[in-house]
């Protein structure tokens, strides 16, 4: 049975779930890590789980569309290295929400506690011939772009929160790509995922369309300005809202892993 009852919504609720869809968007269109906003707001609504995670994906699958257009129609989408990975980042995906049905995600969780301060201090130094100079050759292209997406993907199945941020860092670190571009990239990837998980929570009846429509296009409108803020204020703003985008996922792993430990 499900915690929220829809007869009993109001506008009130809507627009602090139109809101956080927003601000959802905005944060998820530069540096990944919406769902750190939209999925809390949505839970404390009352709405159950299940039926949050799948809003969230219909929500997230309109908003990213509008980003990763917003991307393209500026340039900003490496599409070689998005055709070689996609496939790897959807294996990499199902592969992974089939390992969670037997490992526990407390013990990712851990692991993240580590690795956030360490991904979140590399933003902080920069190095301007890793934002120059794509890694285009074959190697890269066939062989470490599949390995980022598998890995990523699987990521995103087994435990999900901050896939986005992730993803972006993988891009810009490992395949060379500017912040901008790997943003670009990263929505090609996010938006095959979102998609993909959209469809399985549609078919058991997962979608609360009565709050999933308006958050969707709070969402959408919050990753089309997101979008061209990254476009026009470059690199800097993306790394900023990456910070805070990983801040944001660090607090949370501690509440969940630490605090309510």
């Amino acid at each position: 049975m499900e915690i929220f009852d829809p007869a009993n919504i109001g506008l009130g609720t809507i627009l602090f779930l139109s809101l956080a869809g927003f601000f959802a968007g905005l944060i998820d269109s530069v540096a990944g890590g919406g769902g750190l906003i939209s999925l809390p707001a949505t839970l404390v609504a009352g709405v159950s789980p299940q039926m949050a995670l799948g809003t969230g994906k219909f929500m997230a699958a309109l908003g990213t569309t509008a980003s990763f257009v917003t991307y393209a129609r500026n340039g900003a989408v490496a599409w070689r290295i998005a055709a070689a990975g996609v496939l790897f980042s959807l294996a990499g995906s199902s592969l992974g929400a089939r390992v969670a049905l037997f490992v526990d995600n407390a013990v990712l969780g851990k692991v993240m506690l580590v690795l956030l301060p360490v991904a979140a201090l590399l933003t902080f130094f920069p190095v301007k011939k890793t934002e120059q100079k794509q890694r285009s050759g074959p190697a890269a292209l066939y062989v470490l772009t599949p390995l980022v997406c598998a890995a990523v993907g699987f990521y995103d199945g087994f435990f999900g929160p901050g896939t986005g941020s992730f993803m972006l860092l993988a891009l810009h670190f490992f395949l060379g790509l500017g912040l901008i571009a790997a943003s670009g990239t990263a929505k090609a990837f996010n938006l095959a995922s979102n998609i993909s998980g959209l469809i399985i929570f549609l078919i058991h009846g997962k979608v609360l369309f009565i709050i999933a429509v308006p958050m969707a296009i709070a969402n959408i409108a919050g990753n089309i300005v997101g979008s061209r803020i990254a476009l026009r204020g470059g690199p800097a703003v993306v790394r900023r809202m990456l910070l805070v985008s990983l801040v944001l996922l660090f607090a949370t792993l501690i509440w969940r892993y630490v605090i309510k430990a």
